[in-house]
């Protein structure tokens, strides 16, 4: 009788301890479930995105007014092949921290003053290596008069995109994210000409002399949410499978 009680005691304790174990892991699962079915919508989500942006990489350019109004009216002008027409304003550049084929050095944005628009727009003329910055070293490249180009647009982004990056440094001419208000800095625009709110990447190709390359644009999504989705699904697997064993073996301690 003496040895009875605290087992007698002790039964409560372990069916606390069962069902709490049980509550936990049903909620467990209940999060892991959701996580992965979040995943599966942001895989949809990001999927879209890229659809979005093939298509228009891929689609007919748009001329410039067009591009405009499109901005003006809806801000969503990022990847839209754009044609333009003016001349560059070569004293205006601004060199963005960059690389090419594994070689370091910038990308040259120059303003491109668009004739009837009353307008002018931020060029990524594309790459030069360090050694070839200063225009002097690439003259030919300095093309004057009017040109026709076709780039795709890029939005500007109202702040920083990582904080791990330098700040601008408007002052030494040493860009490291691409901020319009930043670049834009000092420029000395013709009077009554506005600065549009969007950048334009050129499209593939060598200016006179091999320098500016242009076909500077990067397109490349991250989309990694299948494998997170798998990833929470077979932890909620293993997580069931360990509730199942949990629960017959109490059966069978009870039979």
């Amino acid at each position: 009788m003496g040895e009875s009680e605290p087992l007698a005691e002790r039964a409560p304790m372990a069916r606390g301890r069962y069902w709490a174990a049980l509550i936990l892991g049903a909620l467990g699962l209940a999060v892991l479930v959701n996580l992965g079915l979040w995943q599966v919508d942001r895989l949809a989500w990001k999927e879209a995105i890229v659809a979005r942006i093939d298509s228009r990489i891929h689609a007919q350019p748009i001329d410039l007014a067009r591009a405009i109004a499109i901005a003006d009216e809806t801000g969503d002008i990022d990847y839209m092949p754009v044609s333009a027409r003016g001349r560059f304003l070569h004293g205006g550049e601004r060199y963005y921290l960059s690389t090419r084929e594994g070689e370091a050095g910038w990308n040259v944005y120059t303003p491109l003053v668009v004739e009837g628009a009353q307008a002018a727009i931020m060029v990524n003329r594309g790459f030069v290596p360090y050694a070839r910055r200063d225009p002097a070293t690439r003259a030919e490249g300095q093309v004057a008069g009017e040109v026709d180009l076709v780039g795709l647009a890029r939005e500007a982004p109202a702040e920083k995109p990582a904080s791990f990056l330098p700040d601008n440094d408007p002052a030494g001419n040493n860009f490291y994210w691409r901020g319009l208000a930043d670049m834009s800095a000092g420029l000395d625009l013709p009077e009554g000409v506005r600065l549009l709110p969007f950048f334009l990447d050129a499209g593939p190709g060598e200016a006179p002399g091999g320098y500016p390359v242009g076909g500077a644009t990067v397109v490349d999504i991250s989309n990694n949410h299948l494998q997170y989705a798998i990833t929470w699904f077979a932890l909620a697997v293993i997580l069931a499978g360990m509730l199942a064993i949990l629960i017959v073996s109490q059966a069978r301690r009870r039979a």
